[in-house]
C-alpha cells in the first residue's frame, strides 16, 4: 500500500510560481507512474500531468503545457509540479496520483493511489 501526501500549495499572485511536492510512503513508489490531477469548485476533475517510473516520459495538458514542469527523486520518494505563470484559472485543489501501470494510464484518472490534495488559489 502507498500513501500519498501532497504539499506546497497556497495563495500567489497572477504571475507567480509554486512548487508542489508530494512525499509517498512505501518502497513501491520507484516502480509507480505518477500524474498530477486538479478540480476547481464545480468542474470535473482534470488531468494536467505525467510521468513514468524512470522519469524518461513526460505528458501535459494543453491547459498548462509550457507552464507546468513535473518531476520526481525516486530516491527521496517525491513528486513534484513546477507552475510558472500561474492564472486565475489554475485556482484548484491539486491532487497526485500514481499507477503500477503504463504512465499512458495515467490520464485516463482511474489510478491505484491518491493523495488528499492541495490547495492552490492565484488571485488577480
Amino acid at each position: 500500500q502507498v500513501q500519498l501526501v501532497e504539499s506546497g500549495g497556497g495563495l500567489v499572485q497572477a504571475g507567480g510560481s509554486l512548487r508542489l511536492s508530494c512525499t509517498a510512503s512505501g518502497s513501491t513508489f520507484g516502480r509507480l507512474a505518477m500524474g498530477w490531477f486538479r478540480q476547481a469548485p464545480k468542474k470535473e476533475r482534470e488531468w494536467i500531468a505525467s510521468i513514468s517510473w524512470h522519469s524518461s516520459s513526460k505528458y501535459y495538458a494543453d491547459s498548462v503545457n509550457g507552464r507546468f514542469i513535473i518531476s520526481r527523486d525516486n530516491a527521496k520518494n517525491t513528486l513534484y509540479l513546477q507552475m510558472n505563470t500561474l492564472r486565475p484559472e489554475d485556482t484548484a485543489v491539486y491532487l497526485c496520483a500514481g499507477e503500477s501501470g503504463s504512465v499512458l494510464a495515467v490520464e485516463e484518472g482511474d489510478l491505484d493511489y491518491w493523495g488528499q490534495g492541495t490547495q492552490v488559489t492565484v488571485s488577480s
